[in-house]
C-alpha cells in the first residue's frame, strides 16, 4: 500500500538531515517526514513538534504517556499511529489485556493493572480525541485531584500531538511503517 502521493525527488539538505536523524532513531523509513518535504514549513514545524514530545516528566512516566499515545491512536483509528505508538509496549509492562482495553475491546474498569491515574489519563486521551470535545465537570474534578496542572498540560499536549499526526498521516494516506515487524 502506498501513500496518496510520492515523496519529492529532491529534498532540501536541511530536511534530509532531519529525515536521516528520524530514520536512524526509528530504524524505519519515515514516509511522513519525506512526504512533508513537499512543504518545508510543515516539515520543520512538525519536526519541531515531534522533537519536543514528553517521554516522562515527574510522576508522568514513560508508561503513562505510552498509554495515552496508544489510546489516542486507537481512538482515531490511525494504522500508522497504532503501529508506531504500540511498538515496545511490553517493555513498559503494558499487558495484552491492557491493550485490549486501550482498543476498547474490553472495559477499561475491568483491567486491574491500571492505576487510578492511568485510567484517568486514558479517559482524558479518549475525550481529547472525540469530536466535539466535551468534558464533564466531575471528570475534570477527578483529573485535577489526581494530576498537577503541569501534568494535565503534558497529558493534553501529548494526546493532541498524536491527534495531529493521526489526521495528517491519514490525510496523506501513509501506511504503517512496520514497527511491529521483527
Amino acid at each position: 500500500m502506498n501513500a496518496f502521493i510520492d515523496q519529492p525527488n529532491r529534498i532540501s539538505p536541511l530536511l534530509r538531515v532531519g529525515i536521516w536523524v528520524s530514520e536512524k532513531m526509528t530504524g524505519k523509513i519515515m514516509l511522513p517526514a519525506r512526504i512533508l518535504a513537499w512543504y518545508p514549513k510543515a516539515a520543520l514545524g512538525s519536526g519541531a513538534l515531534e522533537s519536543l514530545v514528553a517521554h516522562e516528566d515527574g510522576q508522568l512516566d514513560q508508561r503513562v504517556l505510552k498509554l495515552v499515545r496508544i489510546a489516542v491512536s486507537f481512538a482515531v483509528a490511525c494504522p500508522f499511529c497504532i503501529d508506531m505508538n504500540s511498538f515496545g509496549h511490553q517493555d513498559l509492562g503494558i499487558t495484552e489485556q491492557e491493550v485490549l482495553a486501550l482498543r476498547a475491546q474490553i472495559e477499561l474498569e475491568s483491567v486491574s493493572g491500571f492505576s487510578i491515574r492511568e485510567r484517568l489519563a486514558i479517559q482524558y486521551a479518549r475525550l481529547i480525541s472525540q469530536t466535539p470535545l466535551k468534558f464533564h465537570p466531575n471528570f475534570i474534578g477527578q483529573l485535577k485531584t489526581n494530576f498537577t496542572e503541569r501534568e494535565i498540560v503534558i497529558l493534553a499536549s501529548t494526546a493532541a500531538q498524536v491527534n495531529y499526526w493521526a489526521r495528517l498521516i491519514q490525510a496523506l494516506g501513509i501506511p504503517p511503517a512496520g514497527f511491529g515487524e521483527r
